[in-house]
């Protein structure tokens, strides 16, 4: 089986957050999905690890976000690199909240979802959730949505170990990898004073592949 047929898969890329007793959480995910229009309900897959997945699980609740081609990113950093457990993701930059409380960022947004969970499956690593839909917004009609091919275009994003489409890779690369985010930097030596563009961590977070 060859893993690189995964990459022709069509993916957007999304912020997904939730809020349970006081506390908000959300990350960056590559698998929400519209899977029916009437009801209108949509599938979103979160790894078991993540925790958005268990402020979600015990809310019931849980806001969607469409980013948009122009978001910096610092704000895939904020929510994809860094665990809720010990960050928190929504201070200091402009949030909404919908009507089921849950949190949701309102900068270089295409478009919101409010859901309801309706059911969830195991699907091993992950969890898949159904949610229907009960509040749409278009934020923005004149972005364009940032599409998971374009993340690594231009951007030259990485994939989270935690993320679904996130795969091992096996051929021999010379260089250092970041422990944090995965990113590679392919060269025969790491300088001192080099620090990751994706995460923002330093020379010590890496290690020679």
């Amino acid at each position: 089986m060859d893993p690189k047929a995964f990459f022709k898969l069509s993916y957007g890329v999304y912020i997904v957050s939730s809020s349970t007793d006081g506390k908000d959480g959300g990350c960056v995910i590559n698998t929400m999905t519209q899977v029916t229009s009437s009801p209108a309900r949509i599938s979103i897959a979160l790894n078991k690890n993540n925790f958005t997945l268990k402020l979600i699980e015990t809310s019931g609740t849980f806001s969607g976000v469409v980013l948009a081609e122009a978001v910096e990113m610092d704000m895939i950093k904020r929510f994809g690199f860094q665990s809720g457990r010990e960050a928190s993701k929504y201070e200091d930059i402009p949030m909404g909240r919908d009507s089921l409380y849950n949190p949701y960022p309102t900068e270089n947004v295409c478009s919101r979802f409010t859901c309801r969970v309706i059911s969830s499956l195991d699907v091993g690593t992950h969890v898949l959730i159904i949610g229907e839909v009960v509040e749409a917004q278009v934020m923005d009609g004149t972005a364009q949505p940032l599409t998971y091919a374009n993340y690594h275009l231009k951007k030259n994003g990485t994939t989270p170990p935690n993320a679904p489409s996130y795969q091992e890779t096996t051929e021999k690369t010379v260089g250092y990898r970041c422990s944090v985010c995965g990113y590679i930097l392919e060269s025969d030596t790491l300088p001192d004073d080099f620090i990751c563009p994706v995460c923002g961590k330093d020379a010590s977070y890496f290690s020679k592949l």
